[in-house]
This record gives C-alpha cells, structure tokens and sequence, in this order.
C-alpha cells in the first residue's frame, strides 16, 4: 500500500482508506460483526486510515471504531472524525463550548485521550472564515482533546477559505471522476500550503463500481434513496449530486474507458476509479466505503493498479465534460 503525509498532521496514512459512514447504519443495516469485519479487512489489507463521524448512526460507528482500537491496541492507525452536524447549521452554534461537549462525546466513542484529528463537518460557510472559530479549535489543540483539525467541505470555494488558514491540517472533499472542479484550483493551493487532501465518495455513492443500472433500487433507510433529491441533506453527497441514469450512462462509458487500456485489464471498474482519484498529485487519502470483507479488500487493491496514462485522464475528462460539467461544475 502506497502512503504518503497526511497533510500539517505529519502522520503517515494509506494512499487508500476506509470510510466508515457505512457502518453507522445509513447506507442500510450493517450489523457490528460486519462492521468490525470491514474493519479488520481493511487493516490486514494495508489501510492505516478511518474517517468517521459523532453523526454516522449517532456515533455508533465512532463506537465500534473504539471497540475495534481498544480489541486491537498494536495497530497503527489514524482515526479522523467529524463534528457540528448534531446542531442547528447556525455559526453561532459554533463555538469552544459546543467544540468541547463534541470532542468529549467522540473521545468517548472512540475511547482515545487525544482524537488524531477532527474535522468541521460541511459547517455554515461563514463558519470557514471566522477568526473565533479557528481560535477555539487552536485551544483544543492546547488543551490535549485533539492532536490536529481540519475541514470537510461542500463547495471548491469553502475548501479554498479554509486552506488559507494556517491551523487546517487537512480539507475533506468530493473528488472523483464525475466530479472534477477540485482539480481546477483546490489541489494546487492544497500542494502549495503543504494542506492533506481527503477524497470522499471517490466511488460517486456505488455509481463508479459499475454495477448499476437504471433499475437498481435501494432500501429505503439507504441514502441513496431517501437523498436522492437533497430532501435530508446537500444531494451532493449522493451520487456527487448527480442524474441517477445519467450517471450509469457514465459508467457505462467509464468502463469501456477501462477496457480500451490493456495493461489495467485486469482490475475492476472500481478499483480504477479509486486509482485514479488517489493517483492524482496533492491527495493524501482516498475513503471509499465497505460493507463487507469483500468489498474492503478490493478497495485496498485499488492502491496496486499501475500508473494510469494522460490518454485514460483525458478520456476521463471527456466523460465528465459530456454528460456532469454543465450541471455539477458550477454548483459545487
């Protein structure tokens, strides 16, 4: 597994991580034996790197994180959470009081002294520039309940305010090969400040797996189906906010992408996808999900598939240009 610096934190994490929102129980049931399961797999598969948050099943997968470090105290790992999204999106919610009572529910899930790091979970964009708000996680830093900070992100242009700060350690954002803009100006300016970028829903939400047709259904406590049109939260966060059927048309033509490459023939339509995000200079580590063994150790693999060309980042390009950039470009 290829690893690289995670940013102002100085730690060492896996090219490929493990994002754990699955596990909280939102993605439909997943019961803790598998949810741990998920977790072995993927350390025994190299990963070093589990994103989580207080929100992700209310905490139960911090939870089950913190019983699987606790099982197993010689694993290297970094753990980063999340937080603010147990209140009113109101900046006035944030604050060093409301930080402590959060960071003291997460260190208790994950039953950690110190939290590697946490992040801002997509807060109000005021909250990205406020000179308080930065001042309280600084105190925090202080205080021992956290190692480092940093931001999750909905827009390129929040990542950009927070990016200029010199207390972010790292910016969480959507990054995949339907959803491009990161690469325009958010990479660079990552590269520059010496900033760790986090690749979320590399996979947009399953559709880059290439299993899906227009057919597919999802359970209903599933995302994916009760967010399709933003109803709980930013639809960004479901199928990188984009058209279900336009994107299995994507994928369709992302897989013959692969197929027109000979030397990558061999590794799934997602495991390329998740190359091809972490491939990319300037990403620190990519979290695609898992909800078994299976898929937990595949997504490990992703980190063996070769250099991919400029001719398959071109043609990834065209795919995005074609069917996403009118619709997703601007909005986020």
């Amino acid at each position: 597994m290829d690893t690289r610096i995670l940013g102002r934190t100085g730690r060492t994490v896996s090219a490929i991580g493990l994002g754990t929102w699955q596990l909280g129980a939102d993605w439909g049931d997943v019961s803790e034996a598998d949810a741990t399961a998920v977790l072995d797999a993927a350390v025994q598969s190299g990963v070093t790197f589990f994103d989580t948050a207080d929100v992700y099943g209310d905490g139960r997968s911090e939870s089950i994180i913190g019983r699987y470090l606790a099982d197993n105290p010689g694993v290297d790992l970094t753990v980063a959470t999340k937080m603010g999204r147990r209140e009113e999106q109101d900046p006035a919610n944030f604050t060093l009081e409301k930080f402590r009572e959060w960071t003291d529910r997460s260190r208790r899930n994950l039953g950690v002294e110190t939290i590697d790091l946490v992040q801002l979970h997509c807060p109000p964009t005021p909250v990205f520039s406020s000179d308080a708000v930065h001042d309280a996680l600084d105190t925090l830093v202080e205080e021992g309940a956290i190692a480092n900070y940093g931001v999750s992100v909905e827009t390129t242009e929040q990542a950009l305010t927070a990016i200029a700060r010199p207390g972010i350690a790292s910016v969480q954002i959507i990054l995949n090969a339907f959803r491009l803009k990161p690469l325009d100006a958010v990479l660079p300016a990552a590269i520059d400040a010496g900033v760790g970028i986090i690749a979320r829903v590399p996979l947009a939400s399953g559709l880059l797996s290439g299993k899906y047709t227009s057919d597919t259904t999802f359970a209903p406590n599933d995302h994916r189906s009760f967010n399709r049109g933003g109803e709980a939260f930013d639809v960004g966060e479901t199928f990188s906010g984009v058209d279900f059927e336009t994107g299995v048309a994507a994928a369709q033509d992302f897989a013959a992408l692969i197929a027109a490459e000979p030397y990558i023939s061999g590794y799934s339509t997602a495991q390329v996808a998740l190359a091809w995000v972490a491939q990319l200079e300037g990403v620190s580590s990519v979290i695609p999900g898992a909800r078994n063994v299976e898929q937990a150790q595949a997504n490990a693999a992703a980190g063996e598939v070769p250099a991919l060309s400029e001719g398959f980042t071109a043609g990834v390009r065209e795919i995005y240009n074609r069917y996403f950039r009118e619709a997703v470009h601007p909005r986020w």
